[in-house]
């Protein structure tokens, strides 16, 4: 009797459980606080898009490249060892720099036969043409700079001649003479210094050490004929 008894004992633990059937039965106390996030891997492409300036506004667009350009102003009005103009190069600011020194060396016509244009076409060739001959020198020698990162530095460093022939139209307002022309020649020195010593603080270590001089040769004679070119002018 006693084994018939057990019989549908062992009959019932011989059948199997379901394999998640006690999990039910557990609960997950709310004291326990629970801790993560689950976040969504971004691809590269999605991004770049994100990154991308092709959906902002043209106002952003314009004022973000103007901040830029003022960024790299004042690194040249204080001229000291960085990479900012050679890594975030723009030609914007050469182009305005440009512009600006070639409107006021242009004369104003009197007679009508000369109507100030191969003046502003002289300005353009002689700093286009000059920066572009540095550039191709500095690569010769073993440079290890872009043709356009210099492009840029060169057309930078105008500025503080931009500045010196603004100065020297307002002088010239007050006439011509011997102190108005040692005025104009100390201040044109002083820009024409300034402008050298900005230039080559930038490039100078992108020339190999034995060949320096020869690069800053060059860049010695391209800020000299600007130079002159503010010195003799007269209105």
């Amino acid at each position: 009797m006693a084994e018939a008894e057990e019989s549908p004992g062992e009959h019932e633990t011989a059948t199997p459980r379901p394999l998640f059937a006690g999990l039910s039965d557990i609960s997950i106390s709310q004291d326990i606080p629970i801790e993560g996030e689950i976040t969504i891997p971004m691809s590269a492409h999605a991004r770049e898009l994100d990154n991308s300036t092709l959906n902002e506004s043209v106002r952003h667009t314009i004022m973000r490249d103007l901040k830029a350009v003022g960024k790299k102003f004042m690194h040249v009005l204080y001229p000291r060892k960085s990479n900012a103009l050679l890594r975030d190069w723009d030609l914007w600011g050469p182009l305005i720099l440009c512009v600006t020194l070639a409107l006021m060396l242009q004369k104003s016509s009197v007679d009508g036969e000369k109507d100030g244009g191969p003046q502003f076409a002289e300005v353009f060739v002689v700093v286009w043409f000059g920066a572009v001959t540095i550039t191709l020198n500095s690569k010769l020698l073993g440079g290890n700079i872009s043709f356009f990162q210099s492009l840029c530095v060169l057309g930078y460093c105008i500025l503080p001649l931009t500045v010196a022939m603004l100065i020297c139209r307002l002088v010239l307002l007050a006439g011509q003479g011997p102190i108005n022309f040692m005025i104009r020649l100390f201040v044109v020195a002083v820009m024409f210094a300034w402008s050298v010593i900005a230039s080559t603080a930038f490039l100078a270590d992108s020339q190999p050490p034995n060949r320096k001089a020869l690069a800053v040769y060059p860049v010695f004679l391209f800020y000299f004929v600007i130079s002159w070119m503010i010195l003799t002018f007269t209105p």
